[in-house]
């Protein structure tokens, strides 16, 4: 095999001598052919090499980028590239030419972000912004920067149908959604988000393809026939001519990690990848960070949604583990939720007591090998020894707010000190932080779910599908068409918080507990921590520790778990309060903001070491 600049080897890729290989997998046809695009009007045919095991490939010299190229199969119909890393005219159209090798960077000193550092920020590109573009976002950042935000999270972009989508239907895995900006604009993103500080981490889907514009089956053996995910076929990992599978994912994470200098992804659904094999998937996609990070020299984040609440996907390989960095912590949500909100439809079912507060805050799972109402069985194992950095938790996420009945964000929902207690749950746990895009402020536009699939009949189906899926939920109202371009434009944030308001007091609570999170020694231990239901027969003050409270280098967040006034515990010696929800510049009630005996209702307190009024530690 030819040898390139960069460890990805399909798609068309920069060799080491500056010419570049078309490299396609494609074993299900006997002959391939690169038909090249150079102008209007023009085109040509050129036949690739076979190679083992269904590969073809083909080296030509001078290629500029943009392009357009297709892969033609048996004489016959022509494709866009299974490895495309750019669709300019959408998933039907033939592929360009990136020049990877070419982008443009400024970050040449960044190292990255470690773990136990992160405060991320969910976006979702198309909305984040008026405009919806990458670009658009970079000029947000001195915004986030501010805040306290240490990385955004991206919502996918992999090239999906039409110009509106959360991205979980994307069918070029490779490619940069066109009506984002593209690869160039995601590259510019990235660089600068490491100029200000801030690190970018991609969320992506291994576990399935969306099903308009997905070509896969015509190359080769790309999916499963004996496993379905929820939302389609499952991709082969451990079938006939699974291998290749394999290193066609892995070369994708190479792509985001070495070429885009991504710093880390978020792997969807991660239960939902099928894989029998001896060596999980999951242990090719460590190992194929690993490799990127090596080369490009700082770490390689892998952080996991999972529903099974299982800490082998954190533990080391000794360990029986997959040695991912971090796992999303749905229980810690579903204990908050449920709680403030009294919801008890589909799985709150199993939570809404103070005391799963208390564990979730302790323990790191509610349903940690206990029985679950909604599943019918027990679920899930202890957390025990694994330390708080590698679980993420969030008051809101994409899935929370538009998975839900009536797409309400919760600041809709709760009365303004109850919403506070609970942002403070979040803010001060012993876990990494996510706030989804506009909480800060308690932005209340809907996030809706929404497609613009290009199939008539297809979108047709989806919007049946989603009104099941609200209905089992218990959901009886008006559903938002998702095709319909008012759904997408009513998502757009407000970007809105007047001085003197209840949202710019909203979103100085965050920037201040976020700035918190950085400077107080305790909150930044992940490992002591401990709960304290005081009445747990008719919970009313909820005592939460983190860091050495017996040693005098802890705090203790104490908050009230009721509408009515409650005694404020006294402090310990050498300790003080050190903040208040209720302080008025939060829009609370505390005046002045040391004062006062008893804790308010829905109040949440810190106390610490009163040396760190002076030295804010």
């Amino acid at each position: 095999m030819l040898r390139g600049k960069f460890l990805r080897s399909l798609g068309p890729h920069v060799l080491e001598d500056g010419q570049i290989c078309w490299r396609v997998w494609a074993p299900l046809a006997e002959r391939v052919e690169l038909i090249l695009f150079p102008e209007p009007g023009k085109t040509a045919c050129l036949t690739m090499t076979p190679e083992d095991l269904g590969y073809y490939s083909l080296v030509l010299p001078h290629i500029e980028d943009g392009l357009r190229y297709a892969y033609r199969l048996n004489s016959a119909e022509l494709y866009p590239d299974p490895a495309s890393l750019w669709q300019p005219q959408g998933v039907h159209q033939p592929s360009a030419v990136v020049r990877t090798d070419r982008f443009s960077w400024s970050d040449h000193r960044w190292k990255g972000i470690q773990l136990q550092d992160l405060i991320i920020y969910e976006l979702h590109v198309g909305t984040f912004t008026e405009a919806g573009t990458f670009t658009a976002i970079v000029d947000r950042l001195p915004y986030l920067i501010d805040l306290g935000i240490t990385a955004i999270e991206l919502m996918p972009v992999a090239q999906f149908p039409g110009e509106r989508n959360w991205g979980y239907d994307g069918v070029h895995l490779y490619a940069v959604q066109n009506s984002y900006g593209g690869p160039h604009a995601l590259a510019g993103l990235v660089d600068a988000c490491h100029r200000h500080g801030v690190a970018v981490i991609l969320d992506v889907v291994y576990n399935h393809l969306g099903p308009e514009g997905n070509y896969l089956d015509h190359f080769g053996p790309y999916f499963s026939d004996r496993y379905r995910t929820p939302w389609g076929p499952a991709l082969n990992y451990d079938g006939a001519g699974s291998d290749e599978v394999r290193r066609y994912i892995c070369d994708n994470v190479r792509l985001w990690l070495e070429e885009y200098h991504i710093d880390g992804l978020r792997l969807d659904a991660i239960h939902a990848i099928y894989d029998m094999l001896p060596r999980h998937i999951l242990h090719d996609i460590r190992q194929a960070a690993d490799e990127a990070a090596a080369r490009r020299g700082w770490p390689a984040l892998l952080i996991a949604e999972s529903n099974l609440n299982d800490v082998r996907f954190v533990k080391l390989r000794e360990q029986c583990g997959y040695e991912l960095d971090a796992l999303w912590n749905d229980d810690y949500h579903h204990a908050l939720h449920a709680y403030y909100t009294g919801e008890r439809n589909s799985y709150y079912i199993d939570f809404g007591e103070a005391q799963q507060i208390a564990k979730a805050w302790q323990h790191t799972y509610v349903l940690d090998g206990v029985y679950s109402k909604y599943r019918q069985r027990r679920q899930g194992a202890s957390a025990r020894g694994v330390s708080g950095e590698h679980f993420v938790v969030y008051l809101q996420n994409h899935d929370l707010v538009a998975n839900h009945i009536g797409y309400h964000r919760l600041v809709t929902r709760l009365e303004p000190a109850t919403y506070r207690q609970a942002v403070c749950l979040v803010l001060a746990a012993p876990y990494i932080p996510l706030l989804f895009m506009g909480e800060e402020y308690g932005e209340d536009r809907p996030f809706y779910f929404f497609t613009s699939f290009l199939d008539a009949d297809l979108a047709r189906k989806v919007q049946e599908g989603r009104r099941a899926e609200l209905l089992r939920m218990g959901w009886a109202g008006p559903i938002a068409d998702p095709q319909a371009v008012e759904t997408f434009l009513a998502c757009k944030l407000s970007w809105d918080w007047p001085a003197g308001s209840l949202r710019a007091a909203l979103r100085r609570m965050y920037r201040d507990l976020l700035s918190y999170r950085k400077s107080w020694r305790a909150w930044r231990d992940f490992a002591n921590r401990r709960a304290i239901l005081h009445t747990p027969q008719e919970p009313k003050l909820l005592e939460l520790w983190r860091g050495d409270v017996e040693g005098g280098t802890g705090t203790r967040l104490l908050c009230n778990l009721t509408s009515e006034p409650q005694p404020l515990p006294a402090c310990r010696p050498n300790e003080a309060l050190l903040f208040s929800s209720e302080w008025a510049k939060y829009g609370g009630v505390r005046k002045p903001e040391s004062a006062g005996d008893v804790l308010y209702p829905w109040e949440c307190v810190v106390y610490g070491p009163s040396a760190w009024l002076a030295h804010g530690e």
